[in-house]
């Protein structure tokens, strides 16, 4: 996940915007709580994604894969004054550890967590999405981007996590290794996609930033 060198990675995050204490506190109580917490979004990545905010301050954020909250928290910061966060996931054990720490933040009342599948989900939030960070099942990555689009306006700001696998999107593809061969073409069809503008970031695992047109 880090092309960098550990030193490199560590001077590049000591010339960043600090991290904030409760997502220090998060940080802490995944590693200690949760399976893989190395899916946590992690200090850099998530002040980009707070600076991305705070430049496009939207008025609807929405968030597909809450894992524990970081990033749900690092997007709230940029948010309007009376803007609403609509974070999806389907694991329901993560639920209330979620809550205690968006209520925390002092963004609860603007966070709304749902609970099953993103593409059953996103069709039924009525609102429009100012910016959308998508970071779930990477097999489903065309059909969140697909239900997300036709919610956006121009202008609106679409991201994609995990966009480089470890770097297995430039390695010989396995035949049983379906979530890269899904990254593959997703990433192909962003870059040649009409309806965006596409850059691809080498930002921790790979992070996509699509401008709507």
């Amino acid at each position: 996940m880090h092309f960098l060198s550990d030193t490199l990675q560590s001077y590049i995050t000591q010339h960043s915007e600090e991290e904030p204490k409760l997502l220090k506190e998060l940080t802490r109580e995944t590693h200690l709580k949760v399976i893989q917490p190395r899916m946590i979004t992690g200090h850099f990545q998530g002040r980009v994604l707070s600076l991305i905010s705070k430049i496009t301050a939207p008025k609807t954020i929405l968030e597909i894969g809450t894992y524990t909250g970081y990033s749900a928290i690092c997007l709230a910061e940029g948010l309007q004054k009376k803007g609403q966060l609509h974070t999806i996931d389907v694991n329901e054990e993560l639920y209330n550890m979620q809550r205690t720490y968006f209520d925390k933040s002092g963004f609860g009342k603007q966070i709304t967590q749902h609970l099953g599948d993103a593409v059953t989900i996103i069709p039924e939030i009525d609102a429009t999405f100012d910016l959308v960070f998508i970071d779930a099942e990477k097999t489903q990555y065309d059909a969140y981007f697909e239900a997300v689009i036709k919610k956006c306006r121009s202008g609106s700001v679409i991201l994609s996590d995990n966009v480089l696998w470890s770097g297995k999107v430039i390695e010989p593809l396995q035949k049983s290794d379906k979530a890269t061969e899904v990254l593959l073409k997703y990433n192909k069809k962003l870059k040649e996609d009409p309806r965006v503008e596409t850059v691809l970031l080498p930002i921790r695992d790979g992070l996509t930033l699509c401008r709507v047109l």
